[in-house]
């Protein structure tokens, strides 16, 4: 018998101790699909309430060393596992109260533009610089996500969960936009930072270039974080005020809570009594205005007279304007109002909510929802009705902006209280719906990161918790516990003058949705040259070949 040396090679790979274990090669071709959720993990814990800020940069080095170099289909299934692992955690408290239903259906949307960046990210992972591009793709998703779908959802923006780190004063710099892409370009270049100490079947030229790469992207934004903290300054250009947070409490959690409106109302009275009284004995300083927090009267004192009354002894007993947070009609449109009461005229100004919360404050595919859900249609029975104006009260010659509750999520609802003229902002929210869940610390972040963002002081008044007041640098001095009522007094700074992020607006992130694009359009471009190149070679072997083949 005659054994070739084909045939040894057969029998070579055909031998059970060569050939790969399946359950073992399905095991490898599982790693990329857990390292995109445990990273996607790895990127909620570093959110509120935890202080583990910098666990994002690891979050993000795991993802860019994941997608590099993939196809776009794998790429749309890795980001899609990335956005299920970062979203299914962070936005658990939306099904608190009306079960998981809800819940997974809004993560299973908003995961699909963590996909989309996902393919993103991998077709310009393999451009020089790729960090930069790739960082800045992200960010183009967090723009679009913030606007569509039903005027966008920006809940898990990157700067959201960074207020205890070291990039906070580059939110004075470029606002969200820019604090998000320089923790995720700095996630990226940790990334190639590795790849390049890892890889070394490459020029000299080549290992240069990308690690001179590797540590822009990692350095850039830590040097401009250092270089933006002479934006950030809690001094009092104005003078100061002295201003009172009521968090009144309500009598259980959950949606119920508003069938006990009055009661709700009568907590606030009687916290705004207590302080009003305090203030008497010397225990407390005699504040310059109230502050109540969003649905402190739902019952409109506009029309109900026991309402305006109790609402009138509070103010006439501290003596000072109160910000009521009342739910009104008016023209058959409902409106979820803030109203400035003062203890002699009554209300003086009103500003309307108009960034309302899709499924909370009106129900968007009204119909399609009643027919999978009545349970849903019942829970919003009345759209609330959108505010046009921007809120600033002027509280003897103090202009107080305010943000009400979900619009501190979104830059342009924050920004432009600024613009018109606002030297503290106000943020009255109710998250008595979500219990004792994250949303609240989630959503407090948001305006320690609009405080630096805007330099200004930022009261937080909420019905059940957490209330806090936040000096222009982004530091907390003053917060209540979650579930208790209680009031807060103190002096704070009134401040005139714009950062460069109030000033710029979203000038910011259209450069860098433009940067995305060109990231984008030169891969795209780089790879359809690649195609036309590599149909040419074979084609021009082909005409090569074939005078041999035929003879």
């Amino acid at each position: 018998m005659t054994v070739t040396a084909t045939s040894v090679g057969e029998s070579k790979r055909l031998s059970p101790q060569s050939a790969p274990a399946p359950w073992r090669a399905r095991l490898v071709r599982l790693v990329p699909a857990a390292a995109a959720v445990l990273s996607g993990l790895l990127l909620y814990v570093s959110f509120p309430p935890r202080t583990l800020w910098w666990l994002a940069l690891p979050a993000f080095a795991v993802l860019g060393g994941v997608l590099r170099g993939r196809g776009w289909k794998a790429a749309l299934g890795l980001g899609y596992l990335f956005g299920l692992g970062f979203l299914l955690p962070l936005l658990v408290w939306t099904g608190v109260e009306v079960g998981p239903g809800p819940w997974l259906a809004l993560v299973a949307v908003e995961a699909v533009f963590v996909a989309l960046v996902g393919a993103g990210i991998a077709a310009v992972s393999k451009r020089p610089a790729w960090p930069v591009w790739a960082a800045a793709v992200w960010i183009a998703g967090e723009a679009v996500r913030a606007r569509v779908p039903f005027n966008g959802f920006p809940w898990g923006k990157i700067a959201f969960g960074q207020a205890d780190g070291v990039f906070l004063p580059l939110a004075a710099l470029g606002g969200t936009p820019v604090l998000g892409f320089a923790v995720v370009l700095c996630g990226f270049g940790l990334c190639e930072a590795v790849r390049v100490a890892v890889e070394g079947r490459r020029t000299r030229a080549v290992r240069r270039s990308a690690a001179a790469a590797a540590l822009l992207s990692v350095a850039v934004p830590v040097v401009g974080a250092v270089a933006a903290r002479g934006l950030v300054s809690d001094r009092a250009e104005n003078g100061t005020v002295t201003v009172a947070v009521i968090q009144g409490n309500v009598p259980r959690s959950g949606l119920e809570f508003n069938a006990q409106r009055r009661a709700v109302l009568d907590y606030h009275v009687r916290e705004t009594l207590r302080l009003a009284a305090d203030v008497k004995a010397g225990k407390a300083a005699r504040p310059d205005f109230v502050l109540w927090p969003e649905n402190s009267s739902d019952i409109d004192p506009f029309v109900y007279p026991d309402a305006r009354m109790v609402i009138d002894q509070a103010a006439k007993a501290i003596g000072v304007p109160i910000s009521v947070g009342s739910v009104v009609e008016r023209d058959g449109r409902l409106l979820n109002e803030q109203i400035l009461w003062d203890p002699a005229k009554g209300p003086v100004q009103t500003y309307d909510k108009r960034q309302i919360q899709p499924f909370g404050e009106y129900l968007p595919l009204r119909s399609l929802l009643g027919a999978i859900n009545k349970d849903w249609t019942s829970m919003v029975r009345q759209d609330f009705s959108r505010g046009t104006e921007p809120g600033v009260f002027t509280i003897d010659g103090a202009k107080v902006g305010l943000a009400t509750c979900y619009e501190a999520a979104f830059d342009w609802a924050v920004r432009d209280t600024v613009t018109h003229g606002a030297q503290m902002i106000s943020v009255p929210s109710n998250n008595a719906t979500f219990d004792r869940s994250e949303m609240t610390y989630q959503q407090l972040a948001m305006s320690r990161i609009r405080a630096v963002e805007h330099s200004r002081t930022v009261t937080v008044p909420v019905t059940s918790g957490v209330s806090a007041v936040i000096m222009p640098d982004g530091r907390i001095t003053q917060k209540t516990g979650i579930f208790t009522p209680a009031y807060l007094v103190q002096k704070v700074p009134l401040r005139s003058s714009k950062t460069p992020a109030t000033e710029l607006g979203i000038a910011p992130e259209i450069a860098l949705v433009l940067l995305a694009a060109g990231g984008l359009g030169w891969a795209i471009g780089a790879g359809v040259r690649g195609r036309r190149t590599e149909a040419g070679v074979r084609g021009r072997r082909t005409e090569a070949t074939e005078p041999a083949t035929a003879g």
